[in-house]
């Protein structure tokens, strides 16, 4: 194991050559190179182009740069997103036409319970109470709200429904100032940059981990942080 920062580093000051000199030769922008000679790669925009200027770089200073690669993948979370489930394949035009119809049924089936309901209170008086129905004063306790809110520079977020291997319920970056809300008991989280991001479960805030890409599992009464 190597140190990819301080190698690359060491070769550019053996070389003499500035940033601007290398931004030019490469194409990569100058911040990227020092994000790059101080391994903070998370100012980069994702693990593609990491790999992609770690190799250009390196092969540009005369060193092999798939080793650099190679490295940066033994030592860092590459390609999370590698992990994500494929996408299934696509439905037949027969498949959507017996859900259109589910729906339709669905839709019936509300309006007939909404007429009942109408009735049972236009012409019983002040009860709600419909056959099988129950009373409206009877509902289940809503869900608690899982509240994403993007701070600073915002942040890349997935969102697991239950666990890790639960369905993906969201899956995109959180601007500064924006808000994302999504129901349910327990959900598993991958956060790119942590610091940039507000979490709250049913109301209380979730603490997260300082380190770049995150992962953790949260529900009602309890958080758990996995390595990440």
């Amino acid at each position: 194991m190597f140190e990819i920062g301080n190698s690359l580093r060491a070769a550019r000051e053996r070389k003499e050559l500035s940033y601007a000199e290398i931004e030019q030769a490469t194409k990569i922008r100058s911040r990227y190179i020092r994000a790059l000679e101080e391994e903070d790669f998370t100012v980069l925009p994702s693990d593609t182009y990491i790999r992609g200027f770690l190799r250009t770089y390196a092969d540009y200073l005369g060193l092999d740069g798939e080793v650099y690669v190679e490295e940066y993948a033994s030592r860092f979370l590459t390609s999370w997103r590698d992990d994500l489930p494929a996408p299934g394949p696509r439905r037949g035009s027969r498949e959507r036409t017996v859900e259109r119809r589910a729906v339709l049924l669905a839709l019936a089936g509300i309006g007939v319970v909404t007429a009942l309901v109408f009735a049972a209170w236009r012409y019983g008086g002040s009860s709600t109470r419909v056959p099988g129905l129950g009373t409206t004063g009877s509902q289940a306790p809503a869900a608690p709200q899982l509240v994403l809110t993007g701070r600073g520079r915002g942040t890349y977020v997935e969102v697991r429904q239950g666990g890790v291997h639960g369905r993906v319920v969201f899956q995109a970056t959180v601007p500064p100032g924006g808000v994302e809300k999504l129901s349910g008991l327990s959900f598993y989280l991958v956060v790119r940059r942590p610091k940039y991001l507000r979490v709250t479960l049913g109301g209380h805030s979730v603490a997260l981990p300082a380190h770049a890409n995150a992962h953790l599992a949260v529900a009602a009464h309890w958080t758990t942080r996995s390595a990440g």
